[in-house]
This record gives C-alpha cells, structure tokens and sequence, in this order.
C-alpha cells in the first residue's frame, strides 16, 4: 500500500474511536484490517495497527494541542469526521518525525475534501497551522 492509503486506513479505524470505547477498540482493528476492502499486506497491517494504538494512546494529549488551537470553537462542535482527520494530523505533527508538517497538513487537507464537509479542508488547514505555529 501507499503511505496515503496506509493513512486513510489509520483514519478508518481512528474514526471508530466515536463510536465504539478503547477497549474495544483491538476487536474493530481486528475486523477492518480482516476485511476484503483492506488491500493491506501484513506489514502494512502492523503498521497501521502500531500508528493506530499509539494515537488511541495518547489522544487526551492531542485533544488538549486541538483545543489549545481553536478560536470560537470547542471541540464537541467539529464534526466527527473533522476531528478525527485533526487527531490524526497533529499526532503526525508532534509525535511521528517520519512525517514532515507539510505532508501531514497536505494529506489531512486531502482527507477532509474525500470525507469532510465542504470547508472542512479550510477549517482543518487553518487549525493545523496554529499547531505548527504553537
């Protein structure tokens, strides 16, 4: 798989996270990366399995950068779909040195335009480059 698709499996699987608790979270992974859809080849599955688990991990932090970074907003109000590209990006921002900022923005834009809502590639695009600036 691409390190694009690689992505948009992380944020399948991290988009679940709304909806199901932590601790069920090894079951969904489970199932998703068990799925005919899933073209992903068995490194690429513990990749994203790896990914995955440390941003479970460590989300109250990169909840807190989100807040941190948002003016007239509050985090209940983004949309889910929103946040979970904004999870993902800033735990590619401040945790994953593999990925430069530029890519992480660049790919969370792209995620938001396929997934989002119609401004949600702007709204994404301006709070990560707070992150960067913070």
């Amino acid at each position: 798989m691409k390190r694009r698709e690689i992505r948009e499996q992380i944020f399948k699987l991290l988009f679940r996270v709304e909806f199901n608790e932590i601790i069920e979270m090894e079951q969904q992974k489970a199932l998703a990366l068990d799925d005919e859809e899933c073209k992903a080849n068995e490194k690429d599955k513990e990749e994203i399995s790896a990914k995955l688990d440390s941003i479970v991990e460590i989300l109250p932090e990169i909840d807190q950068i989100i807040k941190d970074n948002m003016e007239g907003w509050t985090i209940e109000r983004v949309g889910k779909v929103e946040l979970t590209i904004l999870r993902l990006a800033v735990y590619e921002i401040k945790y994953d040195e593999s990925v430069p900022d530029t890519v992480a923005i660049n790919e969370a834009v792209e995620l938001s335009k396929k997934y989002g809502q119609e401004d949600a590639g702007s709204f994404v695009n301006g709070i990560l480059a707070k992150v960067i600036k913070a």
